[in-house]
């Protein structure tokens, strides 16, 4: 992640515990984030993958550590974060218009809450019409579906022109078109110069399409390139599982075996009272 404008790392955390009162989730964590890089975080789920994004957000106990942005540790507010949640963890049912829900993006830097002045108005529908949601400003944000939820929040966090943008699974839950587009979109901001950070459970789909990958499993196994990062010996300490990976056309491609049900489960899978109902 080579830096071309500066010399110190826009993001370093150094040797930072983190996670919850009641447990510690991320061990001794050291890393260096670029401004410009684009990175991933991979690894299963309760790896810390959404814990070290709001490690660096500020919203968990550090335990030990110091995160340092631009130089400077950090004690309190960040400047100019951009978060984007995970849609699973949204509850729906608040009473809140897709032009509401961007605006909120603005709220923390507006002492006259909820007027905003024109300009923060003109700037959100420039960011809803650049993401095609601005024919859905009226709309409840439970009527759209989940590619256009993702639209929107990701519109509440760019309103503030963050220079970082922490992203919590923002392809899970939508379609291959969706998917495909997000992403797009993703390397667009970053080359505009938007540093990213996003977490992943898509091997195949997205990580391998990221320019930068941190393997994660409470502590840093590897990190780098994909196609040094995404090999069978470091998906097995990630993941505690035999992941085989082949080569195609000189990329890395993680091969996923389903399991063969032996006799014991296709004999449950024929009585409807052993059924287990999702």
């Amino acid at each position: 992640m080579k830096n071309q404008e500066s010399n110190s790392p826009l993001v370093e955390l150094r040797n930072v515990s983190s996670g919850y009162p009641d447990h510690v989730v991320l061990s001794d964590i050291s890393l260096s984030i670029d401004q410009g890089s684009f990175v991933g975080l991979l690894g299963p789920s309760g790896s810390g993958k959404s814990t070290l994004l709001k490690t660096i957000l500020g919203t968990v106990p550090i335990f030990q550590g110091e995160i340092l942005i631009d130089g400077k540790r950090i004690n309190g507010k960040r400047p100019r974060l951009g978060y984007v949640p995970q849609l699973e963890t949204i509850d729906w049912n608040f009473p809140v218009t897709v032009q509401e829900v961007v605006m909120m993006g603005r709220t923390m830097n507006n002492p006259i809450f909820p007027w905003y002045k024109a300009e923060e108005k003109l700037r959100a529908f420039e960011l809803m019409d650049r993401l095609e949601i601005s024919s859905l400003a009226d709309h409840h944000i439970r009527s759209l579906s989940g590619g256009q939820q993702q639209r929107v929040f990701l519109a509440r966090a760019l309103i503030s022109n963050p220079r970082i943008l922490l992203l919590d699974e923002p392809t899970s839950g939508v379609d291959i078109r969706t998917r495909h587009e997000v992403i797009h979109l993703l390397q667009d901001l970053n080359e505009q110069g938007v540093t990213i950070i996003m977490t992943t459970h898509e091997i195949n789909a997205v990580a391998l399409h990221l320019p930068w990958l941190v393997c994660l499993n409470g502590q840093i196994i590897n990190s780098g390139k994909p196609e040094d990062v995404i090999t069978t010996d470091t998906l097995s300490k990630t993941y505690g599982a035999d992941l085989p990976v082949i080569q195609h056309d000189g990329m890395p491609i993680v091969v996923e075996t389903p399991r063969k049900p032996d006799h014991q489960s296709q004999h449950e899978t024929t009585d409807p009272h052993e059924r287990t109902h999702a």
